[in-house]
């Protein structure tokens, strides 16, 4: 007698039964899953502060008055992109073979459910 595929979770693309976890075209049959782990990506923020430095020094150092509003122009432009950097978490699957990126967001809320969800399918299959 098969068991019967129990469905955890579902949200878009991604799918997590007690047999498989699916996200997008990519399946990992959870037989194989050891453990999950929540992972992260912090961007770097050398370029935006490279960026406002420069145009820090454009207003200060600039000889007329249209270099000092491009240099207001680069700080507000290195401002925006500074607070645009997000941070990406990630899900890693690890089995018998290695560890495995599998999702990635930068909703961390969305990636602690999907690990959640992911473990409840483990601890059901036992």
């Amino acid at each position: 007698m098969e068991d019967k595929e129990i469905e955890f979770y579902r949200n878009g693309n991604v799918s997590i039964t007690n047999a498989r976890f699916m996200v997008g075209s990519t399946t990992y049959a959870m037989h194989g899953v050891t453990s999950v782990k929540r992972g992260e990506k912090i961007p770097s923020k050398v370029g935006p502060i490279i960026t406002g430095i420069i145009g820090i020094l454009m207003i200060f150092l600039a000889a007329t008055l249209m270099f000092k509003a491009i240099g207001v122009l680069v700080v507000l432009f290195a401002i925006f992109w500074f607070k645009g950097l997000k941070t990406e978490y990630l899900v890693f699957l690890n089995s018998a073979s290695g560890e495995s990126q599998a999702l990635t967001s930068t909703d961390k809320s969305y990636i602690d459910s999907v690990i959640h969800h992911l473990n409840e399918a483990i601890i059901h299959r036992g």
